[in-house]
C-alpha cells in the first residue's frame, strides 16, 4: 500500500480502499492466528489483546483516512504495511522557525486512543518546549489528552509550537528564558541555531 508524503489533499479513493483491503488482511490474520491458538475472539466485555490491537489499529487508520493537514506538514510510512510507526516532518511557513525542516518518528501502541502517540524529534534543535533528547512539551500529549483527540489534532498542535513557542511551559529552560526575556535575541538565536552553529554553548543539527 503505498501511504508515502500525505499533505493537504489527504487520500484519494484508491488509497482509502488500499487501506480497507489492509485491514481485510489483518484482520484475516488475526482471526486465523487466534483459531491456530485455539482461542476465540470475542465481542462481549471479556476482549482479547488481538481485538485491542485491531482496535487501536482501526483507529489510526480511521484517523489516517481523515487527515487534513496543511502542506508544511509531510508524512511518510517507512513501511507500507506498518501504519503505527511512521514519519512526520514539519516545514514552518511563518514564525521564528521558518525555512527549517524538523523530522519527528510517531509511535503508537495498542492503548491507543486511551493514551496519545509517542512523538519525538529526529534532530537537536534549540525551541523551549523540545528538549535537547527529542521529547516534546505539548499539553494534548501529556494532561489534555483525550480520546476524542485524533492523529490530525496533534499534528497541528505540534505545528504551532513551531509559530508561537511557549516559554512558559518549557522542556528547555535557556530557550526559554531567552524568549521570555529577549524575544528578538531569541530569534537571533533560532536563526543561528538551524544553521548548525552554537547557541548558548551547545552545537545544534543544521535543519534549514
Amino acid at each position: 500500500m503505498e501511504l508515502a508524503k500525505i499533505g493537504s489533499r489527504g487520500l484519494d479513493g484508491t488509497d482509502l480502499l488500499k487501506i480497507r483491503q489492509l485491514q481485510k488482511q489483518k484482520q484475516e490474520q488475526a482471526a486465523r492466528e487466534a483459531e491456530q491458538n485455539g482461542s476465540t475472539v470475542s465481542t462481549g466485555s471479556s476482549r482479547s489483546s488481538s481485538v485491542a490491537v485491531s482496535a487501536a489499529r482501526l483507529r489510526v487508520q480511521k484517523d489516517i483516512t481523515e487527515l487534513d493537514l496543511p502542506e508544511s506538514i509531510k508524512i511518510t510510512f517507512p513501511r507500507s504495511d506498518d501504519t503505527m510507526n511512521f514519519q512526520l516532518v514539519i516545514s514552518p511557513c511563518e514564525g521564528p522557525y521558518y525555512g527549517g525542516k524538523f523530522p519527528f518518528s510517531i509511535a503508537i501502541d495498542d492503548n491507543y486512543p486511551i493514551e496519545p502517540p509517542k512523538i519525538k524529534c529526529g534532530v537537536k534543535i534549540y525551541h523551549p518546549n523540545i528538549d535537547y533528547e527529542g521529547n516534546v512539551c505539548l499539553n494534548i500529549l501529556r494532561e489534555d489528552w483525550t480520546p476524542i483527540l485524533n492523529l490530525n489534532s496533534i499534528f497541528i498542535g505540534l505545528q504551532f509550537l513551531f509559530s508561537e513557542p511557549n516559554g512558559h511551559d518549557p522542556l528547555n529552560k535557556d530557550a526559554a528564558n531567552d524568549l521570555l526575556k529577549n524575544k528578538k535575541a531569541f530569534e537571533t538565536n533560532v536563526r543561528r541555531s538551524m544553521t548548525g552553529s552554537h547557541v548558548n554553548g551547545e552545537t545544534f543539527d543544521r535543519v534549514a
